[in-house]
């Protein structure tokens, strides 16, 4: 089934399936950090459907939260605490009615999450925290949890609108270097 998404374009949703669908051979589970509506989040749980992995998916479920200085940007200035609300429940909800198994949900910002709460290792991550702040915790949360093969997806990474995204990055990138990467449309691939 192909799951509409109104944050991630065709392309950039065909070419996040086929990464995810390379990514079944690694080991390691499939997280999303940032979910919004779930609309990846169910495009993933399809995926690993007949596997044996797992997806686990991190959100505060509260909208997005302050800015700091590195997001400032006149295109961005709809992007304000609290946007893009929608709750956990509504999560759960989407994949109950398209009646598929439920991921693992853990509802908080990502600066409050512990090593912990994530699995293992990753084989499979998808980072869309939009924010400065929230792109650096996810990328301190996974990255000593990727697996060899692992493929991290950036979104956002070249939209005007969400600049500390790409600063996030680019500072992750120069403190661990060694990883190929690719720009594909507005996203980041890490491997």
């Amino acid at each position: 089934m192909v799951w509409k998404n109104d944050q991630v374009s065709e392309l950039e949703t065909a070419r996040i399936v086929a990464l995810a669908k390379e990514c079944l051979v690694v080991f390691g589970d499939y997280v999303e950090l940032g979910c919004y509506k779930g609309d990846t989040s169910m495009l993933l749980a399809e995926v690993i459907e007949n596997s044996d992995k797992r997806l686990f998916i991190y959100d505060s479920f509260e909208g997005l939260p302050e800015k700091s200085s590195p997001d400032a940007s006149e295109a961005g200035r709809d992007f304000v605490k609290g946007a893009l609300l929608v709750t956990k429940r509504e999560v759960k909800a989407r994949f109950l009615r398209a009646g598929m198994k439920l991921p693992v949900i853990k509802k908080a910002w990502f600066n409050e999450l512990i090593d912990a709460d994530l699995p293992e290792k990753i084989a499979f991550a998808f980072l869309d925290g939009d924010l400065y702040e929230s792109i650096c915790d996810s990328l301190k949360l996974v990255e000593g949890k990727l697996s060899e093969g692992a493929v991290v997806i950036v979104h956002d990474y070249q939209n005007e609108a969400l600049p500390g995204v790409a600063k996030a990055v680019d500072e992750w990138l120069a403190r661990n270097p060694g990883h190929k990467t690719e720009v594909y449309q507005s996203m980041m691939i890490i491997r």
